[in-house]
């Protein structure tokens, strides 16, 4: 299928070829008109010629008009591409913008709940060390009560012993 601007073109090619021909015969017409027309005022062929000459270039001017259309058509067709590809320029830079932000905001909210993370496993690593050094300083201390306990018990035992001893040697020597 031919663009119609090409075929305008070719048309109007072949018709300014004939239209440059025929303004030759016309004028050959017009000579020899003269001639015999000296006799009268306008022919039937005159008249029929000049209907022709004006039709031709009524048609020209319509075949230039509609190549103008075609010519203003394409132009327009032209801006309205430029305009949806800006228009698809503009989403897809929105869109981008606004996923750089999303993107943004995800690594900010994973970042605080990283540290937020991190300080309540600070927070109970400190609890529970503080718990089991309680506990050992808890333990530590009961158990040295206990061996407290036990030295006493064992010194007073002891010293029963030896009283006990004591008195039986003292018994046995008198």
């Amino acid at each position: 299928m031919t663009n119609p601007k090409e075929r305008t073109q070719k048309s109007s090619g072949g018709l300014e070829a004939q239209a440059e021909a025929q303004p030759e015969e016309i004028q050959g017409v017009a000579e020899e008109a003269p001639a015999v027309g000296e006799e009268r005022a306008k022919s039937p062929l005159d008249e029929v010629m000049s209907q022709a000459e004006k039709a031709y270039a009524a048609y020209m001017d319509a075949e230039r008009q509609v190549a103008r259309a075609y010519h203003e058509n394409e132009l327009q067709v032209a801006k309205a591409y430029k305009r949806a590809e800006q228009q698809a320029s503009n989403a897809y830079d929105a869109a981008v913008a606004q996923a750089l932000n999303e993107r943004e905001e995800a690594w900010a909210k994973a970042l605080k709940a990283r540290e937020d993370a991190i300080k309540r496993s600070d927070e109970a690593f400190k609890n529970a060390k503080e718990a089991v050094d309680s506990t050992y300083e808890s333990s530590a201390a009961q158990a040295a009560r206990a061996r407290d306990d036990n030295i006493a018990k064992a010194w007073k035992v002891r010293d029963e012993t030896i009283e006990q001893a004591w008195q039986i040697y003292s018994k046995i020597a008198r």
